[in-house]
């Protein structure tokens, strides 16, 4: 029930602020995602005291073929919803104090977008898992397509036609999948039992990598990433950047490596290489970035990189860096894109070069921008640390050249990070930088909480570690051939 809860209150949800007008859209959804937090921290309570085997739901849905409506929550998924539940008031409360055409359909959107990435998260049955992966493109797209930038239309287009390509090419692996389970069903207990050949798990794993890694991105099916995370509207980056790519990740461990250990085997190596390759390549581009939404879109592709390949290492040091990596950078990156959009905002510029000495004008924005970059750079007691470093342990363990390079990830994100930091807040008063008002009540409301996490998370992971391990241990049991 509490499964259920959770997946359909933001549905509800979004119908009641599309029909409640555009006047008070924001604070209703507001006060809807924070009930919604609610019921997620109590479902949390409940998990810890009573262990995850009442969270499950199982109903028969379709007949031939044979789909269940199959959800579930253990340590993996309930960290995902965590993640997206306490992401969705932070977005909706940056749209404050910002003028928003339509304002009730754009509010809607976002939370019919976390009613489909919980059922990404929570679904055990591949047909209804990859339905909610569809819908959770929808959203996005509109959210883009209507309130992003000036080449929104061409960029939109280019974002929808990648990422359902990926899509379709996993719904083909998933037929196959039905057709080698002699259950015939797309249950994943069944598929996690299924034997598949070692040729056919071959390019089985392609058809799924390839959908997961478009999402992640991982390089060279990135080229959608810097120009949608520029075009779309702050909220939208924001859900891209902080939740959506986690789709991809998270799917890497739940679907992809216990279901085909054995095309993992044969080409994981490829992809842990293609994974540090992006580390290394995304922070190249960075360092030369002028814009300041296109420098934070290439970093969150170095470090989704880094992710990909501690989950490709197959140990559990890896696997734990993976998932807490995916709490720490979504609190980090979405928090890096709202003070990128308070910068916007008040200079109507991105334009590095452009700005300059903000600090003088706006100490306690200065204040929460740095810890938010110095948790991106993983500095110790921030909660980047913790996931990075268990990352390059896992990567180690794996190969120690591969970690050498997967390292520069945190040099090379210093340097454009702080250098970054430097030119935008330090120094002289830039040209489009004439006045900077302070935080606003919600912008100060929403990077305190970000900050509260950053600590918090760096200082006290253990929480986190203990409620994924024991699903983790799993997993990798059944991927280890």
């Amino acid at each position: 029930m509490m499964t259920l809860l959770l997946l359909f209150f933001p549905l509800v949800a979004a119908l009641l602020v599309l029909l409640g007008g555009s006047r008070h859209a924001a604070k209703i959804a507001l006060g809807l995602a924070v009930a919604e937090l609610a019921i997620t921290g109590y479902a949390w309570s409940v998990f810890n005291a009573s262990g995850p085997d009442s969270f499950y739901v199982f109903k028969e849905w379709i007949t031939a073929p044979k789909v269940s409506f199959n959800l579930g929550l253990d340590g993996l998924s309930l960290a995902m919803v965590l993640l997206t539940n306490f992401l969705v008031p932070i977005i909706i409360l940056s749209g404050f104090n910002r003028t928003i055409s339509h304002a009730s359909g754009y509010f809607s959107l976002i939370l019919l977008m976390q009613f489909a990435l919980i059922g990404v998260f929570t679904s055990l049955d591949g047909l209804l898992y990859y339905i909610f992966w569809e819908l959770a493109l929808i959203p996005i797209y509109f959210i883009a397509l209507r309130w992003g930038g000036p080449r929104r239309v061409p960029v939109t287009l280019k974002f929808f036609i990648y990422t359902l390509a990926g899509s379709l090419l996993m719904l083909f692996g998933f037929i196959m999948l039905y057709w080698y389970n002699p259950g015939q069903s797309f249950n994943i207990s069944e598929l996690y039992r299924i034997f598949i050949s070692d040729s056919n798990q071959s390019w089985l794993f392609w058809m799924f990598f390839i959908a997961f890694a478009i999402k992640i991105p991982i390089v060279p099916f990135h080229t959608w990433q810097a120009d949608t995370y520029r075009e779309a509207p702050t909220q939208g980056t924001m859900l891209l950047s902080g939740i959506m790519l986690k789709m991809g990740t998270y799917s890497l461990i739940r679907w992809l490596l216990p279901i085909l250990p054995s095309g993992v085997a044969q080409w994981g190596p490829l992809a842990i290489t293609l994974s540090v390759i992006g580390i290394v390549y995304a922070s190249i581009i960075a360092i030369k970035q002028n814009n300041l939404k296109n420098l934070l879109a290439y970093s969150s592709l170095g470090h989704v990189g880094l992710i990909a390949a501690g989950i490709f290492a197959l140990n559990i040091q890896g696997l734990q860096g993976g998932v807490i990596q995916m709490l720490a950078h979504g609190v980090n990156v979405v928090g890096v894109f709202f003070c990128a959009d308070i910068i916007f905002n008040r200079t109507h510029t991105n334009e590095i070069s452009e700005l300059g000495g903000i600090r003088n004008l706006a100490p306690q924005f200065a204040t929460m921008f740095i810890i938010v970059v110095l948790g991106s750079v993983a500095l110790p007691l921030t909660n980047g640390f913790i996931g990075e470093f268990l990352l390059l342990y896992g990567v180690y363990e794996y190969n120690t050249w591969l970690s050498v390079f997967a390292g520069l990830t945190i040099i090379l994100g210093a340097v454009y990070m702080l250098r970054m930091y430097k030119k935008v807040m330090l120094g002289q008063t830039g040209i489009r930088v004439p006045e900077f008002p302070d935080l606003y009540w919600n912008e100060k409301l929403a990077l305190g909480l970000l900050v509260i996490v950053i600590f918090g998370m760096g200082l006290y992971p253990k929480p986190f570690l203990d409620m994924v391990a024991p699903v983790l241990e799993t997993i990798l049991n059944k991927t280890v051939i």
